[in-house]
């Protein structure tokens, strides 16, 4: 594996269940996700987009094949060191918001940074510096999610997927639950990190606009890479490239 890919999919296949009632979610999958890139999976419900993200993540394991995240194959690796992979190198951003209810925006955002054993200090400015980076407003940050809009919800996941500085951020349909207006703020600030701080992003949608905020696009359909496409930039000078 070369050393500049953050991520790599070697002959991936997920199946669920066991003989003739088996279902392969993910089929023999090659895919590799240099650093720096915003990569969109698209493909339609029940095509294997979750699924991809959640083996990435190693939140799930492969049934064949392997994944690389920074280097390190993931079926190798304890419990306790996916653990701590994801907690110092990957962020992750999901469509149910996935905040703790009875914890202030704040608190959600402080938490992975109280597991990294940074002091509270330095967690507390890091967490206002994150907020502030995502517009959440001052008065919204004392208050708990039920008490939130859901764009509101979305920007401080954004931020505790971010305040830990990962190298990966893992969103699986970080709009689906917004209105249009705020769920392209929200693939904005996606693409300014990626762009300015060079954070990797693995995008999962159905949305065919949001995935033209990638700089690949890849469709996944039956469990398997059917189409892959690079989006065309303009260069300084106002050229395609």
């Amino acid at each position: 594996m070369t050393a500049t890919l953050v991520v790599a999919l070697e002959r991936v296949t997920k199946r669920y269940g066991a003989g003739a009632s088996a279902v392969e979610a993910l089929s023999e999958v090659m895919l590799d996700v240099p650093a720096g890139e915003f990569l969109s999976i698209v493909g339609p419900s029940g095509s294997g987009k979750s699924t991809l993200l959640n083996l990435v993540g190693g939140l799930d394991t492969p049934s064949a094949g392997r994944v690389f995240v920074e280097g390190q194959a993931l079926a190798e690796l304890s419990d306790e060191a996916r653990s701590d992979l994801r907690l110092q190198k990957m962020g992750f951003v999901f469509q149910a918001f996935n905040l703790f209810p009875t914890f202030t925006a704040e608190e959600n955002v402080l938490c992975p940074l109280e597991f990294l054993g940074i002091p509270t200090s330095v967690a507390r400015q890091r967490a206002a510096e994150m907020l502030d980076r995502v517009g959440v407003a001052i008065g919204a940050r004392t208050r708990r999610p039920p008490e939130l809009s859901g764009g509101e919800q979305q920007r401080v996941a954004l931020a505790r997927a971010l305040v830990t500085r990962p190298r990966l951020v893992l969103a699986d349909e970080p709009t689906g639950n917004l209105d249009s207006r705020t769920g392209r703020a929200i693939l904005d600030l996606l693409r300014s990190l990626n762009v300015e701080q060079s954070v990797t992003v693995i995008l999962v949608t159905h949305n065919m606009l949001a995935a033209t905020y990638g700089d690949r696009t890849v469709e996944l359909r039956d469990g398997r890479v059917v189409r892959e496409a690079r989006a065309a930039r303009l260069k300084s000078d106002g050229s395609a490239g």
